[in-house]
């Protein structure tokens, strides 16, 4: 999931001698780039020694509508980890990282007030190998959140074992705890949490000044989001 210390995980994982990543993250194999062809795919595990485990990180599976299905297609025994932010920080977190970025050129209450139009039609157009939409991408600060529509897709294909889903907040509260379900989970060997320092690819803070009143009528419009993960996964926010 975007914005939820994703950047985190993979330079822990990059520590572990057995486990193997490609040195760029985010491959986009499974959304952005599926008419490249499997060997495309397989050939960014050229360098994984003989007996790492070849893993990749890329938020935007979770969002992309196509993608648990490519990804089951191709590999049916892979091993799920979502990390899971608190549905209103994350969005805002989004929006001000494509403010930064220049991919956004609105206010943020324009911006949230305009996404459905701008998502409109992208799923049709994400079901080809080669689709693309800008928006769906960089623009889908709610519907990003909405996880309730999202991990549904990923369980009917995935049995629960397979699909390991963690609060992104406890990767830096309770790093060590974390760390230890995911070496577990991953079936790696036991190894020392590496350094964690502050969370990476972090933002400058700019939504702690968003007035408390615009938080609220977030909450208020993603608590389906926040029901269904506690009812379904035990996760809560405050």
């Amino acid at each position: 999931m975007q914005k939820g210390g994703t950047t985190s995980l993979q330079r822990l994982l990059e520590h572990h001698p057995g486990a193997f990543l490609p040195p760029a993250k985010e491959l986009h194999y499974f959304s952005l780039h599926y008419n490249q062809g499997e060997a495309w795919y397989r050939q960014q595990f050229a360098g994984a020694a003989a007996g790492q485990r070849c893993g990749e990180i890329t938020p935007y599976y979770l969002f992309h509508p196509a993608a648990p299905a490519r990804i089951q297609a191709l590999l049916p025994q892979a091993r799920l980890i979502v990390l899971l932010r608190d549905p209103v920080e994350r969005a805002l977190s989004q929006y001000f990282h494509s403010r930064r970025l220049g991919m956004e050129p609105l206010e943020l209450e324009p911006a949230l007030a305009a996404e459905p139009q701008r998502l409109a039609g992208a799923e049709a157009l994400l079901a080809a190998a080669d689709g693309c939409h800008r928006s769906h991408q960089e623009h889908s600060y709610l519907a990003r959140s909405r996880y309730e529509q999202q991990l549904p897709r990923f369980e009917a294909l995935f049995p629960a074992e397979q699909l390991l889903v963690l609060r992104s907040e406890d990767l830096f509260a309770q790093p060590v705890r974390v760390w230890g379900q995911v070496l577990t989970f991953l079936e790696l060997e036991p190894l020392p949490l590496p350094p964690l320092a502050q969370p990476a690819n972090a933002g400058h803070g700019e939504a702690a000044k968003v007035p408390q009143m615009l938080r609220q009528a977030l909450r208020e419009q993603l608590q389906p989001t926040y029901g269904w993960v506690e009812s379904r996964y035990g996760i809560t926010w405050p």
